[in-house]
């Protein structure tokens, strides 16, 4: 059966750093593009950020370019999604799926699938 576990998540203060993990069980990673996505409740998905399987390209939202970076380790069969500069909006469920590319879809992750349980963000002072 094909898993992704976040974690990661946590209270931090404005400004502060996070780094998730998005773990793979049933499958190997470095066959797939991995994307992050939040959700508040009543709220549309959005997607953070995506890299693909074969070079490494990755692609962010423009509400977090600058400070947030994606990255894998398929040795570990890890995506990470490193969070700096972290402000109050940033608050969410960030949640991590699979497709086979970071195509038209992972904007809002029509496609993605495996989705994890979801880790809880909260930027608060």
């Amino acid at each position: 059966q094909l898993q992704l576990v976040e974690s990661g998540g946590g209270l931090v203060q404005p400004g502060g750093s996070l780094r998730l993990s998005c773990v793979a069980s049933g499958f190997t990673l470095d066959d797939y593009a991995i994307g992050w996505f939040r959700q508040a409740p009543g709220k549309e998905r959005e997607g953070v950020s995506c890299i693909s399987s074969s070079e490494g390209s990755t692609y962010y939202a423009d509400s977090v370019k600058g400070r947030f970076t994606i990255s894998r380790d398929n040795a570990k069969n890890t995506v990470y999604l490193q969070m700096n500069s972290l402000k109050p909006e940033d608050t969410f469920v960030y949640y991590c799926a699979a497709d086979y590319i970071c195509g038209s879809g992972w904007p809002t992750g029509d496609g993605f699938g495996s989705w994890g349980q979801g880790t809880q963000v909260t930027v608060s002072s």
